[in-house]
């Protein structure tokens, strides 16, 4: 009896649903629903009287929506109560930045980047630091949620960690004070080869169009007579739309349409436009992206190729073009869900429409719709946008990807870096000790696994199931195949070597060092400095077709 009583108890709400929706069927989608509803009902009933174990519901039932919500797209999710905390400080950021980013390497999450003047600066943390214990709390296998999670507080309050740094012989502990804070949204802008401007964007936080537009003034005054901008967000996972909307009036004029936003609701469909003259209307513009460039980034770069008003350079950008909303949906649980989609002003959506593991995945022209630009070039939508000069990305290299992948280059700059209280000025630094890097690779036992090196595991499970005895002849191949990859890195030996020196500059010159060294030696940087100063390049790709 109790056990029908959890039953019914449990099922009532759902039970409910399926006689709202049977007893006025209005359509036939409403039909669907609640004949489909009844069956789940009728299936659950029979699992928990007759399975031969006790079946947890919440957790059987939690299976069920995490499906059905994985047949959308991956951003409408499922927040059960046991998680609303987390995700309560992760939404609303009740609780502060204390100054430094990290990733899971290893058995424990270790710094990546550190940003100048905050409290993780303050309090000599390092990137490549190890946070080995938050609070004494042990942090092994933690994820970066995790950490995270224990890392916030109030302002005013204090996290002490324990750290572990490559090259000391023993953890030792700091105290960070979390502070009321801004973080840097334009890490970097200045002028390239003197009259090219150059500004980056990280994220779209508070002020971002404003601090461009500040940064880009500023540059105007250090040299009137610039050629024209390169905007950079690469790597910019965008932020608030309303910065979106303002950091494309810096470059168009009042009251041009930026974004809709369309979804089932008519009433709640919206359309955001300029609010005053732009800053720079006409100066030629060159706007860089990448495959991390994702939604607000993907609002501006795509209105300005839809009035034809930059020049985009680099690779198609993520894909995302959704508006979500977060509802209750009972016990204190919640459901973010998609209500709408941008589109820009071309009419396309950004929105990528396939995925695997959670990731867009490109898809031929072909299944693409086409739209026009104000001068009539032809756009299309189906996820991300796309550049009007594409370049190939270090990190669609498979050899490069692995050893980034694997975070073989952060590690290798961390055990270089050991030591070396000083490196040479950013027009200076060099990595030329290339073998150092070979060596490394092989120490760490770096797997990169090629087609052809698949097709031999197969082989060799192939001959071994049949009985032949090819252990020696298969060694060979392998070692073959082993010196084979070193001097496939060896191939790339000068990207490489940017990647390395970029790191360097990182840790010892901050997000500002990194962005001046990768200007000195950026292929998409130097391809935009050319666009800009042919103009006859610029307006041929900008004018009608």
């Amino acid at each position: 009896m109790k056990r029908i009583a959890k039953y019914t108890l449990w099922l009532l709400p759902l039970v409910l649903l399926t006689v709202a929706f049977t007893e006025y069927p209005s359509t036939r989608q409403d039909f669907e629903i609640s004949k489909n509803l009844e069956i789940f009902a009728n299936m659950y009933k029979e699992l928990n009287s007759a399975y031969v174990d006790d079946l947890d519901p919440g957790k059987v039932m939690r299976t069920g929506i995490d499906a059905m919500l994985n047949n959308l797209d991956p951003f409408t999710n499922y927040i059960a109560e046991a998680d609303i905390e987390g995700y309560r400080l992760l939404r609303e950021g009740t609780s502060d930045n204390i100054g430094f980013e990290f990733k899971k390497i290893g058995d424990f999450v270790t710094v990546t980047e550190i940003f100048q003047g905050l409290p993780a600066d303050k309090a000599g943390i390092k990137i490549g630091d190890q946070i080995v214990a938050v609070d004494n709390k042990d942090t092994k296998n933690k994820s970066s949620d995790e950490v995270d999670y224990v890392l916030r507080g109030a302002t005013g309050t204090t996290a002490e960690l324990t750290l572990r740094r490559p090259g000391q012989n023993s953890d030792f502990k700091v105290k960070i004070n979390r502070e009321e804070m801004e973080m840097p949204n334009v890490p970097y802008s200045g002028l390239v080869e003197g009259d090219v401007a150059y500004v980056s964007l990280s994220t779209f936080s508070q002020d971002a169009g404003k601090n461009i537009g500040n940064a880009v003034r500023e540059l105007r005054r250090e040299n009137p007579n610039i050629k024209g901008i390169i905007l950079d967000l690469r790597g910019n996972g965008g932020g608030l739309l309303i910065e979106a909307v303002n950091l494309c009036n810096v470059f168009i004029p009042k009251n041009e349409i930026v974004v809709t936003t369309r979804g089932k609701l008519k009433e709640q469909d919206r359309s955001f436009r300029t609010q005053a003259s732009g800053i720079e209307e006409d100066l030629p513009l060159t706007v860089l992206i990448d495959k991390n460039s994702a939604s607000a980034s993907e609002i501006v770069s795509g209105t300005l190729q839809d009035y034809d008003r930059g020049v985009l350079i680099g690779q198609r950008s993520y894909g995302k073009g959704l508006v979500q909303n977060t509802v209750e949906v009972g016990y204190n649980s919640r459901l973010k869900l998609t209500t709408a989609k941008y589109y820009i002003p071309s009419g396309r959506c950004i929105q990528s429409v396939e995925y695997r593991n959670g990731e867009p995945v490109d898809i031929a022209d072909t299944r693409r719709a086409a739209f026009k630009t104000r001068n009539g070039r032809p756009v299309l939508d189906g996820g991300g946008v796309a550049p009007d000069i594409k370049i190939e990305q270090a990190s669609n290299i498979p050899v490069v990807k692995s050893l980034q992948d694997q975070d073989i280059i952060f590690r290798f700059v961390t055990e270089y870096c050991k030591g070396k209280e000083k490196m040479p000025e950013i027009k200076d630094l060099r990595f030329t000790d290339f073998d150092a890097f070979l060596s490394f690779v092989q120490k760490e036992k770096f797997v990169f696994r090629t087609e052809s090196e698949k097709l031999l595991e197969q082989f060799k499970q192939k001959v071994t199931d049949e009985g032949y005895n090819l252990s020696t002849a298969v060694s060979s191949l392998e070692t073959a195949l082993g010196a084979a990859q070193l001097e496939l890195i060896r191939k790339h030996k000068d990207l490489i070597s940017k990647l390395i020196e970029k790191d360097i500059a990182g840790r010892y010159y901050y997000a500002n060092g990194r962005a001046q060294i990768g200007l000195l030696r950026d292929p998409e940087v130097q391809e935009a400095i050319k666009v800009i100063r042919d103009q006859a390049q610029y307006k041929s790709i900008l004018k009608k077709s």
